[in-house]
């Protein structure tokens, strides 16, 4: 029973859509447990999987991170929006001082710039303005580049860790309108998302809570 209760409540905490709606008590049991003994294999475990769903949503409305404090958080949070950004994707070992430089003149002129260092590559986000230098200075080492992107910058009034579940809700409404997430990062209270620009639109429209 207990190996049930723990496969039950993981196939539900990795589907984002099936959690929410059992929070919510929008699903109907019977429909959910047919569901994860088919997909798990486990046909003859019927009622152990019914009472591990019945008891996970008890949990469920017991954590902490509501919708509800999600949503007031984010209500009070500002939008701001940079487009004609370009993304690179650098081999690892470039001459990082020269990278370094540029960075500098990028915030000289007050523009934008972030520097992602990876296991295997580094990612440079910038503006257009900066791609055909970004271009000459690394073009043997260019692994991808991405141009015609927007960055969508969400200001909270306080840390996104002061409400759990904040970041899985906003990942979850990109999800379900089909928006590719190029780069994501944050920075204390803000949130950066690097989208496509004809995306930008349905990001600000979504994000007006």
């Amino acid at each position: 029973m207990a190996n049930i209760t723990k496969l039950t409540e993981e196939y539900i905490s990795t589907h984002p859509s099936v959690k929410d709606s059992l929070r919510k008590g929008l699903i109907n049991y019977s429909s959910l447990t047919r569901l994860i003994a088919k997909e798990l294999n486990l046909d003859k475990s019927f009622d152990a999987i019914l009472m591990a769903c019945r008891r996970y949503h008890k949990k469920l409305k017991k954590e902490p991170g509501s919708e509800k404090d999600i949503i007031n958080l984010l209500k009070n949070s500002k939008l701001e929006v940079k487009n004609r950004i370009v993304a690179f994707v650098l081999e690892k070992d470039i001459y990082f001082s020269s990278l370094i430089d540029i960075e500098k003149e990028v915030k000289k002129s007050s523009s934008v710039m972030h520097i992602l260092e990876g296991a295997t590559a580094i990612t440079v986000i910038t503006e257009e303005e900066f791609y055909n230098k970004i271009k000459k200075l690394f073009k043997n080492k260019i692994l991808k580049e991405t141009k015609d992107l927007a960055e969508v910058i969400l200001r909270c009034p306080s840390t996104l860790e002061t409400v759990p579940g904040v970041m899985a809700y906003l990942y979850s409404l990109f999800g379900e309108r089909g928006i590719n997430i190029t780069e994501t990062m944050s920075t204390w209270t803000d949130t950066l998302f690097v989208i496509e620009e004809k995306d930008v639109a349905k990001v600000m429209e979504m994000l007006r809570f």
